[in-house]
């Protein structure tokens, strides 16, 4: 199912043009249109799920297996690491309502930041672990 005003929706129906990287099944990737980093490419399942809360297990099994493929083969040719980075609801700054996972291509001494300088936490790691483990 897709969803008619959601620009990934879009893309993967070929109403608005892409530089497709891989295509499967379940799966669609391609290159960020930001262009603020070489190889830029985001993942995302051709089904319309907002994000990794709402979707289905089917899907994000997929679309992690295509995250893993397309990260192998940037480094067979020739990056020396990835970042892989997924934001999931408003709060997170996700800014397209679609899920989709970033690939980040990585080369030694590239000089990119991506991730944040986090201010701290106070609270006690074993209280934090006591709310926070799953229980059974």
């Amino acid at each position: 199912m897709r969803k008619e005003d959601c620009i990934f929706c879009k893309i993967i129906d070929g109403k608005i043009p892409s530089f497709k990287i891989y295509e499967n099944e379940y799966v669609y990737a391609f290159l960020d249109i930001a262009k603020d980093c070489y190889g830029h490419t985001l993942v995302v399942p051709k089904a319309h799920h907002e994000n990794i809360f709402d979707c289905e297990e089917k899907y994000l099994a997929e679309v992690m297996k295509a995250v893993q493929h397309i990260a192998n083969h940037y480094k067979d040719l020739g990056f020396d690491a990835v970042n892989i980075i997924n934001a999931s609801g408003k709060e997170a700054e996700q800014s397209v309502f679609h899920l989709h996972f970033h690939i980040i291509p990585r080369k030694a001494n590239d000089g990119l930041k991506i991730f944040p300088t986090l201010p701290g936490e106070n609270q006690p790691l074993e209280e934090q672990c006591e709310r926070l483990k799953l229980k059974d």
